[in-house]
Parts: structure tokens; C-alpha cells; sequence
């Protein structure tokens, strides 16, 4: 039998492809035959050889190329649908905007692995306008501290508790601490100011 591609050569590599599967035994099957010799086989990185001599980006390669020829099917899916607007999930990743407010709890849990994808956290961790950047670590620390209070209480860590809970107290004072020393320097101003 002669070569289907260069029809000169002798077909040496004989391939069945399946082009309809029905299921096993079915009569609808449908196979395609193909004959072709060795340098054609080769030119159409077709394997013809022991499977042990093609690498893995070969196989990888035809395995894609028989899943581009295979009819897809799309099973059917289920769509998120916010109640408030309609917008779809589908949408809401096209378009990148969320239609209502209801869009947020309807979609957290995609818009939280979004957050975290885009910006490493789910809350805001930037500077705030007005607050100077040791302020917002004292707040960053007295927030850890509350979540470790409240972490350690419901675990029943009384005593870890109390220390977190007189840690706390620390962080608070300090943060009040710099206020205070202002408004009394601002009232020793005021006091030599009218003597």
C-alpha cells in the first residue's frame, strides 16, 4: 500500500483515528484510516516509533493536537446570578464591575481570591490619608492584638488572654499618648500666653 501524503513511498505507519465514539460497540462509531510512510509519519510528528523514544513535549503535543480534531461539548453550567441586578458571574469577569451592591455578597467568594490575587490581601493595608506611618502601625498592632484577644479567649487561653488584654492596654495608651502630650503643651501655650 502506497503512502496517502507523498503517494511513493511504501505506507509503513497505519493509523486509526476516531472521529465519532458512540460508545463501545456502537455502529455509529466512525474511524478514519491513514497510511503513511516513515518520513511522512515523521513530518506530521506523527508516533510511529516505541513510545519510549519520543519525550514528553512530543506526546504533550499530540495529545493537544487530537483534543483541538475532537468535537467539544460543553456541558451545561451553572451560572451565579446576583438577585439584586441579574448581573452573571460571567459578566462580572468580562466586564470586571459588579452591577449592585448585592453583586458583593453574591460574588465574595470569587471577588476575595480576586482581591488576593491582585493585591496580596483581602483588607486595606496602604497609608491613610492625615495618619503618619507610626500611627498606622500602632493601629496595625493594637488590630493584631484585638484578633489574638478575641482568638485566645475563645480557645479558653485565659492566661494568654490576660497578658494580650494588658498588651493591648499598652498599645491604646500609647496610641492616646502623643494626643495628650500635644493638647497639655497646647494648654502650658495657653496658660504663659496669658501671664
Amino acid at each position: 500500500m502506497l503512502c496517502q501524503r507523498c503517494q511513493n513511498a511504501q505506507a509503513t505507519v497505519h493509523i486509526d483515528e476516531v472521529t465519532t465514539f458512540k460508545g463501545a460497540g456502537h455502529p455509529g462509531n466512525e474511524v478514519d484510516e491513514h497510511h503513511l510512510c516513515e518520513q511522512c509519519a515523521q513530518e506530521a510528528e506523527i508516533p510511529h516509533i516505541a513510545v519510549q523514544q519520543k519525550t514528553m513535549d512530543e506526546v504533550w503535543k499530540l495529545l493537544q493536537m487530537s483534543a483541538m480534531k475532537a468535537p467539544k461539548k460543553e456541558a451545561p453550567k451553572k451560572t451565579l446570578t446576583c438577585v439584586g441586578c441579574g448581573t452573571t458571574l460571567e459578566q462580572l469577569r468580562r466586564k470586571g464591575r459588579v452591577g449592585c451592591q448585592t453583586c458583593y455578597t453574591t460574588f465574595a467568594q470569587y471577588l476575595q481570591g480576586l482581591l488576593e490575587r491582585m493585591h496580596g490581601s483581602t483588607h486595606h493595608v496602604g497609608r491613610l490619608p492625615g495618619v503618619d506611618n507610626e500611627e498606622l502601625e500602632r493601629q496595625r498592632q493594637i488590630e493584631a492584638a484585638q484578633a489574638d484577644l478575641e482568638r485566645a479567649i475563645s480557645e479558653e487561653k485565659f492566661e494568654r488572654a490576660a497578658e494580650l488584654r494588658d498588651q493591648l492596654n499598652l498599645l491604646t495608651r500609647s496610641a492616646n499618648a502623643p494626643s495628650k502630650a500635644a493638647s497639655s503643651s497646647r494648654e502650658d501655650d495657653s496658660a504663659s500666653a496669658t501671664s
